[in-house]
């Protein structure tokens, strides 16, 4: 039925066409185009050679040489053209059109570098990350490979298109032009799906990433999809852990550091046996570490609201933001929090009822030489920023989140001082195609290698406060991929993600006041290092830690209560 009308509209719109043609043709310039011509021109670039990524992905997954794999190529791209041409038809009015195919060919051209380069899709998730990312982090994407493919692939056509003189004729006889030739591309869709049914269906249903590399429609829903549900979200939040206690006494109040690590791999710390010495420091710290930690997401927009909530990963999206997190069970408790940000792009609302410090724009000569500050910075001023809590709240426990900056890649270099840089070549380039695998590694190592002495002299802090009892739990929010099958970067969806943007660290580092007033010793945690946790569990194993009682924690969600005495 649906079929038949929009056969009938294209009909209609033709004739129209046709009179519309035949009373307008004398006043048009020869070199006038009608819109039809710009649209169809830019829906077959951007279709195709936008859409580079897509065939080498088709190409990799062995898809093209498959029996009808070039005919599952053309209809893949026959039907992008087609979406577009429809989408671009009904904007084709003469204060619409230009601006439209122009906005879609920018969307082409970054969407196109990015996930060529980097391998990357683009979802929802990415699209929360693009619009939650400060400056500082997008100059170092901006490359010369950058500008020239943003140079022929958008300013270019662009500037064709704003230079064409286009002959948009009476609205009556448009509009039946414009719902026409959509129904038409419609229609055109319709039969290239129909004709390549079995090979699109089983593509589709088997490598659910080709779905986020089809350009510029992957951006278009997931940025719209984003925007939307952010209107739908119900203002304000539901209250969580109203009833929470201390529920343990001591001489000496409890003092966690909870350091929120960025981009950090599990496997590539030293005491998680990786080859390289990369945790020295650690290492000497006597320390648990919890092998088998895996991510509530792979980016830090979908990981760091969800690893702090109640909720787990599950049951996380779609309710973003819904509920307070454990920060404000904390501070049910009566405990004084304070959030230390060293990432200009904060804590993805985490921390928006706490007190917080944002560290990135300081001006420390030393640390901060570049535009950016390293993760030593974390470090200053820690005494003073303590004391400014609440008194009353610090005789009760002080909990201090540090935010790192961490293994932000691509640009790895910028993350550790010269001191660190161990591991030679590294790579400095931002474009890490450029650089070989090996290079690549070397520059995230010298960042965990500076994170470990950052995590080091932390802990040497906490020693030396003994008006607490302290303790240290670092979690990095997901992994990345280091050129590992050709992919760069995180972000990819869970599903398909690899296990290295998933598997995340996860260390322990307990005074023995602590040990003594939580009941857990840091030798039964290393006899458990291998049980399998999530940030599931961190909610319940932060409030376990700190013995905090509310009717939200759930014991069998602590990572910590194996350990623990009853």
């Amino acid at each position: 039925m649906l079929l038949g009308l929009a056969h009938r509209a294209a009909l209609a719109a033709a004739r129209a066409f046709a009179n519309g043609d035949l009373t307008e043709m004398s006043k048009l310039s020869p070199r006038d185009w009608k819109p039809v011509l710009p649209v169809l021109a830019a829906s077959l670039w951007m279709a195709t050679v936008g859409n580079a990524a897509l065939w080498r992905e088709l190409d990799a997954l062995g898809l093209l040489a498959a029996k009808s794999g070039w005919l599952l190529a053309i209809c893949m791209g026959g039907v992008l053209a087609a979406a577009l041409f429809a989408l671009l038809s009904l904007l084709s009015w003469r204060p619409l059109l230009k601006p439209a195919i122009i906005f879609l060919l920018a969307a082409t051209a970054f969407g196109g570098y990015f996930m060529w380069t980097f391998r990357v899709v683009i979802d929802t998730s990415m699209a929360t990350n693009t619009l939650q990312t400060d400056w500082r982090e997008t100059r170092a994407l901006l490359t010369p490979q950058l500008a020239l493919v943003v140079a022929v692939g958008w300013l270019l056509p662009a500037w064709l298109v704003w230079r064409a003189p286009i002959a948009y004729g009476p609205w009556k006889p448009r509009a039946l032009r414009n719902v026409g030739a959509a129904a038409a591309a419609l229609l055109v869709a319709a039969a290239l799906i129909m004709l390549s049914f079995q090979p699109l269906a089983s593509a589709m249903r088997n490598h659910k990433q080709l779905r986020y590399l089809m350009n510029p429609l992957n951006s278009l829903y997931a940025f719209g999809h984003g925007v939307i549900g952010e209107k739908r979200r119900p203002p304000g939040v539901v209250p969580l852990g109203t009833d929470a206690r201390l529920a343990a006494t001591a001489t000496r109040p409890p003092l966690l550091v909870l350091v929120l690590g960025e981009t950090g791999r599990s496997g590539n710390f030293g005491i998680n046996g990786y080859p390289r010495d990369t945790t020295p420091e650690l290492a000497r710290a006597n320390v648990a570490s919890f092998r088998n930690a895996w991510s509530c997401g792979t980016s830090t927009a979908a990981s760091v609201p969800c690893m702090f909530s109640h909720l787990g990963r599950e049951a996380y999206p779609g309710r973003e933001r819904d509920s307070e997190n454990l920060l404000d069970v904390l501070q049910h408790a009566g405990l004084a929090v304070l959030w230390l940000d060293n990432q200009a792009g904060g804590c993805k609302g985490v921390c928006d009822r706490v007190p917080t410090v944002n560290t990135s724009a300081s001006k420390d000569p030393q640390l901060c030489a570049n535009g950016e500050c390293l993760d030593g910075i974390l470090l200053k001023e820690l005494d003073q920023r303590i004391a400014a809590l609440p008194a009353e709240r610090r005789a009760r426990g002080v909990v201090l989140v540090m935010h790192q900056m961490g293994s932000h890649g691509p640009a790895y270099s910028l993350r550790s001082p010269p001191a660190f840089k161990r591991f030679q070549p590294e790579c400095t380039s931002s474009h890490l195609p450029d650089c070989d695998v090996a290079a690549v590694r070397n520059a995230y190592d010298n960042t965990i290698a500076y994170t470990d002495h950052v995590l080091g002299d932390t802990i040497g802090w906490l020693r030396g406060r003994n008006d607490f009892d302290t303790a240290l739990l670092y979690v990095s929010d997901h992994g990345e991929s280091l050129g590992e099958n050709n992919l760069y970067l995180h972000g990819l969806p869970y599903a398909i993600a690899p296990d290295v943007q998933k598997h995340v660290p996860w260390v322990t580092w307990l005074s023995p006041g602590f040990e003594q007033r939580a009941g857990i010793t840091t030798t039964c945690l290393r006899g458990r290092a291998d049980s399998p946790i999530s940030h599931d569990h961190l909610f319940h194993s932060v409030l376990g830690l700190l013995q905090v009682s509310t009717k939200v924690y759930r014991r069998g969600l602590d990572a910590y209560a194996a350990c623990a005495a009853p």
